[in-house]
């Protein structure tokens, strides 16, 4: 049986993934409820693995049958994947072949990128990336071909795979949509899975890039290990008793 309080709970949640987030003191005065209410039910749905909260509020967190698209992840803890960003583009001053992946923070990578000065192939699934990229006369973007999905402007698929088996690649910057100790980096599409394991296969290093919130969170297909990847880059809300835990695993824990 459906009660009220689980129809309350449904359309917080609803509001979190419209929304992007969701503040306390803004779901208590829509609902005429009380801020206590409205954290208990938000530790409630953390619980269940919908939402993470942060002070004041929450965010959704993709699942199966839900992942933020790319216009939505921008909104985001930008200042954040910003400062990963910059981080992530360091690793790539010895590399003279680099994948960059879908999505937002990636795309913020690529940003970074755009400065380059010395010749460098960057080989990616998204259109967003090779956007930026195409016009920088010292960079030689590779598109990987395949199914353009809508939310992520990103190629998956066979046709991506099988680009893939033919390369060699010096460095990976790969995103997540969770990564953990036990399951390693998930996400929720397949056919994403299935892109992103290839890269680790073809690839001789490799750095994720992903904020604090995606530690500790399955989704569910899994693509790699913590220990193929030679560097986790996230932000400072990553606590450093939890960085040590994940570098114990091999990889540098770089927090921005």
């Amino acid at each position: 049986m459906v009660t009220k309080s689980d129809e309350r709970r449904r359309h917080i949640l609803e509001l979190a993934r419209r929304a992007g987030h969701v503040a306390v003191f803004d779901v208590a005065e829509q609902l005429d409820i009380s801020t206590e209410t409205v954290r208990r039910d938000l530790k409630l749905l953390e619980e269940h693995g919908l939402i993470r909260r942060t002070h004041g509020g929450a965010y959704p967190i993709d699942k199966a049958g839900f992942e933020t698209t790319v216009s939505r992840s921008s909104e985001l803890l930008f200042p954040q994947k910003r400062r990963i960003a910059v981080a992530a583009a360091r690793a790539v001053d010895n590399a003279d072949t680099l994948y960059l992946d879908e999505g937002f923070t990636p795309q913020l990578v690529a940003d970074e990128l755009t400065n380059v000065e010395r010749k460098l192939t960057v080989v990616t699934s998204s259109l967003s990336a090779a956007e930026t990229l195409a016009p920088v006369n010292s960079i030689s973007v590779i598109l990987l071909g395949g199914r353009v999905r809508a939310g992520s402007l990103a190629t998956v698929d066979h046709w991506a795979i099988n680009m893939l088996s033919d390369l060699v690649i010096d460095l990976a910057i790969l995103g997540t949509n969770g990564v953990s100790i036990d399951r390693g980096m998930t996400t929720p599409d397949p056919s994403v899975s299935a892109v992103k394991r290839k890269v680790v296969d073809v690839s001789r290093r490799r750095v994720m890039v992903g904020v604090h919130t995606k530690f500790g969170f399955n989704s569910f297909c899994k693509f790699a290990d913590v220990a193929d990847f030679e560097a986790l880059v996230t932000d400072t809300g990553l606590p450093a008793h939890v960085a040590h835990r994940y570098a114990a695993l091999g990889p540098e824990v770089i927090r921005a």
